[in-house]
């Protein structure tokens, strides 16, 4: 056990919070002072994203003291109580707009990182519904916090945890920035060789391909007539359905949980979050090819349009997802051609005049790709293959991250589980 004791605060008392003001929409401007909104408390990337602006001069004047320093926490408290971010050197000086609370240590007996572990932990959680108990929480506002306390263990303590903590999220943010290289590399080759033929235009153009000889002289110097215009010689054009095959999920009432192991069903929700926490079920009786694995590429057509690269865990293929796969094909060549149709079929999906917007079969016939000799598609794959390939793992490597900070943080804040000498513990992770 953890050798000094932990002692109980008023909140007030150990934290300095003050929730932002209230501005209206005609003081936005189309660049300034960033305004935070809730959007920017998203847990990835920065605070600033979804931000508006206010006029530098009428923050001086009206709410310098509400600018925002490095290393202070953000706690939404409206429509999404519980949304935490921590301010980054790009967001020093923003403004949070109301619904948020500013939150920074008063003195030492405070680590200002250990507060947003604080925040998520147990007693903080309960402490917010006590709150609440018979209302619905439309706004947890300065006064709530006033009548709560926070129990603190010993600062080096409170370091260490954050230094365990710390380390999980700095990796799964890590593999979260990886991972947008690596998406943004894939795309933009992809996008060079197959889309814009820019090895072939060089070659016509008598100019060096900057890629290895072998690979090079696979693509063709010249172009021919198509449907879609020019192509370079020798390739030819199909439909987006005639290069992969796009299975719809099923209407999975037919497939009650049974009693024992059953599925999480995914559904939009849990393809937009990446998981299925939180997941309908479905009984072990789902057809095979209805049963959704890590690394299946998962496309939904209707709602929020969007393709994505699985990994949240085994799963049930529910109805308005298709799970795409191919014979013939390899998976980042067909990915990569959805994610090049993907803002056209969006565009197809706003155009509806329905509640939730879709696309249909036929579109996928109608979106035409352009496909090279399977030599070229066979020597582009040691190119594309590891960097399509690495994301899924990444993905799946941070879901356990996840599950481990998750099991942890609740234990550690609450002083189930202590750390042993912190101070030494400290000097050894230095």
């Amino acid at each position: 056990m953890g050798g000094e004791t932990w002692s109980e605060w008023p909140f007030q008392e150990v934290i300095d919070f003050q929730e932002g003001p209230g501005i209206l929409a005609k003081d936005f401007r189309e660049n300034g002072v960033p305004l935070i909104r809730l959007s920017g408390l998203d847990r990835v990337g920065s605070v600033l994203n979804g931000c508006n602006y206010l006029d530098p001069e009428t923050v001086k004047k009206r709410w310098a003291h509400f600018a925002l320093q490095q290393g202070d926490i953000l706690l939404s408290t409206s429509a999404s109580l519980g949304r935490i971010a921590v301010v980054g050197e790009d967001a020093v000086g923003a403004i949070a707009y109301t619904g948020l609370i500013r939150m920074r240590p008063r003195d030492g007996r405070l680590y200002a990182q250990f507060i947003r572990y604080l925040l998520e932990g147990p007693e903080f959680q309960r402490q917010a519904e006590m709150v609440g108990v018979g209302s619905v929480i439309r706004h947890f506002g300065p006064m709530h916090l006033r009548k709560m306390s926070v129990r603190l263990p010993p600062p080096p303590e409170q370091r260490a945890i954050v230094h365990i903590l710390g380390s999980l999220d700095d990796k799964i943010e890590l593999n979260r920035q990886m991972n947008e290289t690596l998406q943004a590399m894939a795309r933009a080759l992809f996008k060079s060789w197959f889309v814009d033929f820019d090895p072939v235009r060089a070659k016509v153009e008598r100019r060096d391909l900057g890629l290895p000889k072998p690979l090079a002289d696979i693509f063709p110097s010249s172009f021919e007539d198509s449907e879609l215009g020019e192509i370079p010689k020798g390739w030819k054009v199909l439909g987006l359905d005639e290069i992969a095959r796009f299975l719809n999920g099923l209407a999975l009432q037919k497939y009650p949980p049974a009693d024992g192991e059953t599925l999480p069903v995914i559904k939009i929700a849990q393809l937009r979050a990446g998981n299925t926490k939180g997941a309908d079920r479905a009984s072990m009786d789902v057809p095979p090819d209805y049963v959704v694995h890590d690394e299946d590429v998962l496309f939904s057509w209707s709602g929020s349009l969007e393709c994505v690269l699985w990994a949240g865990g085994k799963g049930a293929l529910n109805q308005h997802l298709f799970k795409v796969t191919s014979v013939n094909f390899p998976k980042w060549f067909f990915y990569l051609w959805i994610g090049e149709h993907l803002p056209s079929f969006r565009r197809i999906a706003a155009a509806k005049a329905t509640t939730m917007g879709h696309i249909q079969r036929h579109h996928l016939s109608e979106a035409k790709v352009v496909v090279p000799p399977s030599e070229l598609l066979i020597a582009a794959d040691q190119h594309f293959r590891p960097l399509i390939d690495a994301i899924p793992k990444r993905l799946v490597q941070s879901r356990s991250l996840i599950v481990l900070r998750d099991e942890l943080l609740p234990r550690l804040v609450s002083g189930d589980v202590r750390i042993e000498n912190a101070e030494k513990f400290l000097e050894q992770t230095a």
